[in-house]
């Protein structure tokens, strides 16, 4: 499908600026896994430098980011296609949520994806433990596909899995200058939005300076998510997926 021909005039006259905190979730073993091939902490050390030796090397404007922040740039190879990515050898994107629910939520679904690719691997018994952590952002040439008149295109803006036209979209952004594209989520039941960071030079901070300890668990009746320390908790039924997700995950 290619793009409505008004796009290309819209990304010149529609960027504007904007600042604000978003949020990214990983796994909370990213601080501690290489911790138990070793002994002491001076032990750990020496292993993450050897590791650091066989990665691709960082990109300037990311060389004073946290690792966090950087390291969906340092890897030119992407195996999949994601929304505003294509496979292959691509340009970095960094993918964050207005809220740390809906960064949750987009978590679990890339986890539900991996048990319906597994269909005999059963859910954990136990919940696994996430750490959702705070971007903050400050950039002159950002574009919103929620307001007019990129929301005139929603229906492929939102398609749940053909993801061809957003790509189209963040090649052309690209080409514009364009550093961030805001966007409704599609897997947050209350669409609430996400954001695609192009380049590292929207980061408006070095590291991360919050984070929430979250624990997800999933099990036939759907997905449990509960906050630690913060009240928050929520439970998506399977019905809240798409059908083909929620046939081969929890049947």
């Amino acid at each position: 499908m290619a793009l409505p021909t008004w796009i290309p005039g819209a990304l010149r006259s529609e960027r504007k600026p904007l600042e604000r905190v978003f949020w990214r979730c990983v796994e909370a073993q990213h601080v501690v896994s290489t911790l138990q091939l070793v002994d002491t902490l001076d032990e750990q050390r020496v292993l993450e430098d050897v590791l650091e030796e066989t990665k691709p090397p960082v990109p300037a404007e990311c060389a004073s980011l946290h690792y966090l922040y950087m390291t969906p740039f340092r890897y030119g190879l992407y195996p999949n296609g994601s929304r505003f990515r294509r496979a292959g050898q691509t340009p970095g994107v960094y993918y964050v949520s207005e809220e740390p629910a809906t960064a949750i939520i987009e978590t679990a679904f890339h986890v539900l994806l991996f048990y319906a690719d597994s269909p005999g691997t059963p859910f954990p018994a136990q919940p696994s433990e996430h750490t959702a952590f705070d971007i903050p952002v400050r950039t002159d040439a950002a574009i919103d596909l929620s307001a007019k008149p990129f929301s005139k295109a929603r229906d492929i803006w939102m398609h749940p899995s053909d993801y061809e036209p957003c790509q189209q979209l963040e090649e052309a952004a690209r080409t514009e200058n364009i550093q961030l594209i805001r966007y409704t989520s599609v897997r947050d039941p209350q669409q609430r939005p996400n954001a695609a960071i192009l380049t590292c030079a929207a980061f408006a901070s070095k590291a991360p300076t919050q984070n929430q300890t979250w624990r997800i668990l999933f099990n036939k009746a759907g997905v449990h998510a509960i906050c630690e320390f913060h009240g928050q908790k929520f439970s998506l039924p399977p019905e809240t997926w798409s059908d083909d997700l929620r046939m081969s995950a929890f049947d």
